[in-house]
């Protein structure tokens, strides 16, 4: 059943002996831990009890490889990694599950044969020219934007919908560039800028269905990298839906690598989907 509370917080565990900042998601009924130091078991002990508290069916962690025999310890498994997440050093997706529902995928094999295919074609393909306006967004394209991502996705794991989220999440540490047709909205991305680890990801992808076929969410893609560059941003990952050809196959022809799949992560589109993990190192473009 879809959860009723489009929201998730983030909130900063401390204890004697461990400090983390986890985000509890609600509306995806799973618990995130971001940063951690301390005692890794005690700390998991408690994120465990968090997750059972809340019914969630799973806890994803961003685990460092010297970390990832205890997480293994404690019933945890590899799904994907980003290379220089952590200021240069590796992060790993490691997950707990807590329902076979949320453990199994129907459509693994279908999202299999989509990479496969992808990967048969050339990875150095350019984006199309373009009479379409290509800029940064502001705060005054708020509505704009809410409007472009209801009507893209029947269900998103963030409140995009909302133009006070939007305006927010752009005060805080995410840049939204955009394609205008008419001075209309017609395809957006973001990336979302960690400046105390120094990675982005790029996300939020969005074109109404009339202009799908124009490659403009490569141009805006390319133009996010430019200002995560300008910014000293090089760790760049994105975080795709498994089952759309079209943007697995954008991130691939635009240098991206992929690096693991994660099972039933978000509700997104119109169900739960698998997440399929691309990164870059914008340092080597």
């Amino acid at each position: 059943m879809l959860p009723k509370q489009p929201y998730s917080e983030q909130i900063q565990l401390q204890a004697a002996t461990y400090q983390a900042t986890i985000v509890v998601d609600y509306f995806n009924l799973r618990l995130r831990m971001l940063a951690y130091r301390g005692n890794l078991f005690s700390l998991l002990d408690k994120v465990n009890e968090i997750a059972v508290q809340h019914s969630f069916e799973k806890i994803i962690c961003m685990a460092k490889y010297e970390d990832l025999v205890h997480f293994m310890a404690r019933g945890y498994m590899i799904e994907a990694m980003i290379e220089k997440y952590f200021n240069g050093s590796d992060a790993y997706f490691v997950t707990k599950y807590f329902t076979n529902e949320r453990r199994n995928s129907e459509k693994w094999m279908e999202e299999d044969k989509i990479i496969s295919d992808i990967f048969k074609g050339p990875q150095d393909s350019q984006p199309t020219d373009t009479t379409f306006l290509i800029r940064k967004a502001t705060p005054e394209d708020a509505q704009q934007l809410a409007t472009l991502y209801d009507s893209v996705f029947q269900i998103y794991p963030t409140p995009l919908n909302d133009p006070d989220y939007i305006k927010k999440v752009m005060l805080d540490s995410t840049i939204f560039y955009v394609a205008v047709d008419d001075d209309v909205i017609v395809s957006s991305a973001s990336a979302d800028i960690d400046y105390t680890f120094f990675h982005a990801e790029l996300t939020d992808c969005a074109t109404l269905d009339a202009y799908r076929k124009h490659g403009l969410m490569k141009k805006l893609l390319i133009e996010l990298e430019k200002e995560l560059v300008t910014n000293g941003i090089y760790c760049a990952f994105s975080i795709a839906r498994a089952l759309s050809y079209g943007m697995n196959k954008s991130f691939y022809q635009l240098g991206y690598s992929y690096s693991g799949r994660l099972t039933n992560n978000c509700y997104i589109f119109d169900k739960i989907e698998d997440m399929n993990v691309w990164m870059k190192d914008l340092s080597r473009c």
